[in-house]
């Protein structure tokens, strides 16, 4: 998949692995790019469904956009990146239309 990122200070946080680990932690840094690694592998967001960092949806204002695991409370918060967001026929999120992806942020939504 294409990643994109919401600003650039995200996209050169994630790219330097000291800041990273500064900011979150050796593990937690570790599992980051571990998350972006899995995300640039998959063809589609569907490839993700069972895999490691438990992908799944967000609800109330954060409708469209889902959540990685990475360690206790942190999660990585992402969106399709398409326009229009491609949808089942039902309105949901069609997973396997997904193909490009921005990252919002890393954080603690909870």
């Amino acid at each position: 998949m294409d990643l994109l990122f919401a600003t650039p200070q995200l996209r050169d946080l994630v790219s330097d692995t000291r800041v990273l680990q500064r900011k979150y932690g050796i593990e937690a840094a570790r599992k980051v790019r571990r998350r972006l690694d899995d995300l640039r592998a998959a063809t589609n967001l569907q490839d993700l469904y069972r895999g490691p960092g438990r992908i799944h949806e967000l609800v109330g204002d954060r409708k469209d956009q889902l959540a990685m695991e990475i360690t206790g409370g942190l999660r990585l918060i992402l969106e399709p990146a398409h326009e229009p967001m491609p949808r089942k026929v039902d309105g949901g999120l069609d997973w396997s239309g997904v193909t490009q992806i921005r990252i919002l942020e890393i954080g603690d939504y909870h």
